[in-house]
């Protein structure tokens, strides 16, 4: 047997966090930071009617509670800006404070100056600078926003989107491409042109009077390698917290993997104040399918805790038995369904690690390094599920009622670590 090399240290460390501007979006009570020390934080947004206050008010409270910290609704007719109100009000009654963001195309400026008490209502305006009109009546236009939401004191996106670019910045820069001795990829000159309308309206909105500390930045695209390649150009070149997310990320699989790999990449780089999945919901899917996504990046990459994790294998040829696969899903799917009462009851829990294994190959070694874990017999196996708590071996159960036996260890390990945190209170 090979002998192994004296160790040496693994620097598994992701970058330094990039140091952003800390904006804040406020409503009422709920004060949600953005950038700075402030944790990465989870966005969504309504597919409702927003003429349809009650249906709207219902879906942004499922968002919140799936655990969006921010949700966006469209604002698009004067018959929506008129509910968005009503929709604030809805909310409150229903003691759900999250903040709700305006997404403004087209004719933002007109509704923002019409409705004031839509204006005020919001906690945060998102505007897209290929959308607010062309020529001089695009800057006066894009300035009657800005002045509303420095007026109230209110947080700006502004959100470029590869598929609705300013066309005239962009033929400005492929016109100066083509003079160049060694002209630009095409792809290349695109991506300038997101930073560049981004980072330019962010400076005419500072010259109009918003406070710099109220602006994020979005320059969403559909391909991974895109959003990765202008979001590290957006970071070296601005100190304004950013938004991330795949414009148009997909449906299903295809949406869940390209999110996460294009999110993942750039969060390990310490790149990404907000962000947001995009999915397009599958018929019959629930709408909070999306926040879930984005949870389980944030809680992937270490950065965020919000459910307690369940550790199970995949199963192969010594777990011809399903007992560990059905025990699983009964614990994850009890512990999710607790998460809204214990996150006060039990503060922490959600740092949880259970482990459900189904064999002896990784069960004993997998168990031990979880909170509490069981370790289920594999095919041949002598009929004895050992369990784990705090990584020594508690006991072994047998008969069966295993399944039923460890969810009671589960509860009463919740209780008794989690349950001191609230007593010491």
């Amino acid at each position: 047997m090979t002998q192994p090399d004296s160790p040496d240290p693994i620097d598994a460390a992701a970058p330094a966090p990039r140091r952003s501007r800390q904006a804040r979006v406020v409503w009422g009570r709920e004060v949600v930071t953005i950038g700075g020390d402030a944790p990465v934080r989870v966005q969504a947004m309504t597919n409702t009617d927003t003429v349809d206050v009650i249906g709207t008010a219902i879906q942004v409270k499922e968002l919140a509670r799936a655990g969006s910290e921010l949700v966006r609704i469209t604002v698009n007719t004067p018959e929506a800006a008129e509910a968005v109100p009503h929709i604030r009000e809805q909310l409150d009654r229903m003691d759900v404070h999250v903040p709700l963001v305006g997404d403004f195309h087209y004719n933002g400026h007109r509704l923002l100056t019409d409705y004031p008490a839509m204006a005020q209502a919001l906690s945060k305006y998102r505007i897209n600078p290929g959308n607010v009109g062309k020529g001089d009546k695009r800057d006066r236009q894009f300035s009657m926003m800005v002045e509303a939401a420095a007026r109230y004191d209110k947080a700006v996106r502004i959100g470029v989107n590869w598929g609705s670019l300013d066309q005239e910045l962009l033929a400005e820069l492929m016109d100066l491409n083509a003079q160049r001795a060694q002209p630009l990829d095409a792809k290349q000159v695109m991506y300038q042109a997101l930073v560049q309308s981004a980072l330019g309206s962010a400076e005419v909105a500072r010259e109009i009077g918003l406070n710099p500390d109220n602006i994020i930045i979005s320059c969403k695209v559909s391909g991974v390698q895109d959003l990765i390649s202008v979001y590290r150009a957006l970071a070296r070149r601005c100190d304004y917290a950013l938004h991330l997310g795949l414009t148009e990320a997909g449906m299903g699989t295809k949406g869940t993997v390209a999110s996460a790999t294009a999110l993942g990449v750039l969060l390990q780089e310490g790149i990404g104040d907000t962000i947001r999945v995009s999915l397009t919901p599958q018929p019959g899917e629930a709408r909070t399918q999306e926040v879930l996504v984005a949870l389980e990046i944030l809680q992937s990459l270490g950065l965020r805790s919000f459910n307690p994790s369940v550790t199970a294998c995949p199963g192969c040829g010594r777990t011809t038995s399903t007992t560990f696969q059905e025990l699983a899903k009964q614990i994850d799917d009890f512990l999710r369904a607790q998460m809204p009462v214990w996150k006060a009851q039990y503060p922490g829990v959600e740092t949880l690690k259970v482990a459900v294994m189904g064999c002896i190959v990784n069960g004993p070694g997998e168990s031990k390094h979880a909170d509490i874990g069981i370790s289920l017999p594999g095919t041949g196996e002598a009929p004895a599920a050992p369990v784990f708590i705090d990584g020594e071996k508690a006991l072994t159960l047998r008969g069966p009622a295993i399944a039923q036996e460890f969810h009671q260890l589960v509860e009463r390990y919740i209780e008794r670590r989690f349950g001191s945190a609230t007593a010491a209170h």
